[in-house]
């Protein structure tokens, strides 16, 4: 064991002192010693997580051989170049916005690299690739920087970025379930490298983001590079190519603009709702002196900063004939609120995108038709809840709701409340539909049950019998 430790604390060092001649305690970090570094506990126990967990993912990937040993050896790389970036964090401040874009670099070159080979003409080991290449965004946790830079926690980023990755992983499953037991070795593999395994490292290690070192001191001749009290909060998120996957894909459990935080921030009362645009009584069709449904002209342009339109109309927010609340055409509204509402009234929100919209009290039916990137937070629906012809929307229901419609969605996350569990779910021609339920402990975490959408049909005793396909994998 001391052995071990000693050959893995001399590797540090060589890597340490390639780094200190790159300049980086030249930029202002602390001059930490390299056996300092080295024997920090999180770098040791990212050392356990490759051997233990990676290096089962290796194994089987080098029986395969081609094209997945290729892509698995992407993977080792971009490991390599997480653990670099963690060394290096504790020895550099934390940057700014242009600074954390180049600290990101060498892994958003390693992502795009695995994304690269799922490009072109299709290949038989499409599923893996995709697997691979999307799974590796769940490094991208080290980008964190708060609560205000537009991201998931770290723990909910790795979860829900492996989510992305599962959907192909599941399908390696099933194809190779009775066929190469390399293959399924392979997929089980790539699972609990993220799910236990990197997850629960973030956990113990990074729950609230990479470690920084902090400024170094100043000479007595000039002044601090040290940001002075009071600076701006985080940054904001590193450049979306960190990301790249989101463009291949619609998958849904991604909140990629940051509408989960925002339910968060809703949930937990915090002073975020008195930003939320109310909807007055003079903003109601029946009681707007021109009725052109229009809500927030020249009047109210100060309430909401740089607005966006549509092209598919102008936007709208109001309640018609004092029945039917329409909300139309809003782009990049993230605090759309409507109060003062009914169980005889209806809400029906068309053409919106990258917007959220919170809805207070019962009300007798809610319809989301055509919206792209949308977040949804009511409280009771009498009827239903219909999520029609979308892509990735994200629904939290705080009250009750009987019944829940998705229709031709790409990409749908449902959080459900505990009065809500009785309803019903339906589903038609649509894809990765995940339902979160809260966990048995009142603060236990969420839940996530994922809904099927590929289904076997047997014709047996004069009828057809349809169950959903099993991605089990065992």
């Amino acid at each position: 064991m001391e052995e071990k430790l000693i050959a893995r604390l001399e590797s540090a060092v060589a890597r340490l002192e390639a780094l200190s001649t790159s300049g980086i305690r030249e930029r202002g970090g602390l001059d930490f010693g390299a056996f300092d570094v080295a024997s920090d506990p999180s770098i040791l126990a990212f050392d356990d997580l490759i051997g233990q967990y990676l290096g089962r993912v290796s194994s089987a990937a080098e029986k395969i051989g081609g094209q997945v040993w290729e892509v698995t050896k992407i993977i080792q790389q971009a490991f390599s170049v997480q653990k670099e970036l963690l060394v290096k964090a504790k020895q550099t401040q934390k940057p700014g916005l242009a600074g954390l874009a180049e600290f990101l670099k060498p892994l958003n070159e390693v992502i795009m690299k695995a994304n690269a080979m799922t490009e072109g003409r299709r290949s038989d080991f499409f599923n893996h690739l995709k697997s691979a290449a999307d799974s590796l965004t769940a490094l991208a946790w080290i980008a964190y920087t708060g609560k205000d830079c537009g991201m998931n926690m770290p723990i909910a980023h790795v979860e829900e970025s492996w989510q992305m990755a599962e959907f192909y992983n599941n399908k390696i499953l099933v194809e190779y379930k009775s066929k190469d037991p390399n293959h399924v070795e392979w997929a089980k593999a790539m699972k609990e490298l993220y799910l236990p395994g990197l997850r629960d490292y973030v956990k113990s290690h990074y729950p609230l983001g990479p470690t920084w070192g902090v400024a170094a001191k100043a000479p007595t001749s000039g002044p601090s590079k040290a940001s002075p009290p009071g600076a701006p909060a985080a940054p904001p998120p590193p450049p979306a190519s960190l990301f790249s996957s989101e463009s291949s894909q619609p998958s849904s459990s991604k909140p990629r603009e940051g509408m989960a935080a925002v339910f968060q921030e809703i949930n937990s009362s915090k002073s975020v709702t008195s930003g939320l645009r109310k909807v007055t009584a003079d903003m109601k069709t029946k009681n707007r002196a021109d009725r052109t449904g229009v809500v927030g002209a020249s009047e109210k342009a100060a309430r909401v900063s740089s607005p966006s339109f549509s092209k598919a109309g102008p936007p709208k927010l109001e309640l018609q004939m004092g029945r039917k609340w329409a909300v139309e055409n809003q782009v990049g509204k993230k605090n759309l609120v409507i109060d003062n509402c009914d169980a005889k009234q209806s809400v029906y929100v068309f053409g919106c995108k990258d917007s959220v919209l919170q809805i207070k009290g019962k009300v007798n039916n809610i319809t989301v038709d055509k919206c792209t990137k949308m977040g949804v937070l009511f409280t009771d629906v009498v009827a239903a809840f219909e999520i029609v012809n979308c892509s990735s929307v994200e629904v939290q229901c705080q009250g009750s709701a009987p019944t829940i419609s998705i229709d031709n969605t790409g990409g749908c996350q449902l959080y459900l409340s505990k009065d809500s569990l009785g309803g019903s779910i339906t589903t038609a021609k649509s894809s990765e539909v995940n339902v979160l339920v809260p966990g048995a402990q009142p603060d236990g975490d969420w839940v996530e049950h994922a809904l099927p959408q590929q289904y076997i049909h047997l014709f047996k005793d004069g009828h057809f019998e349809t169950t959903p396909v099993s991605h089990s994998g065992g």
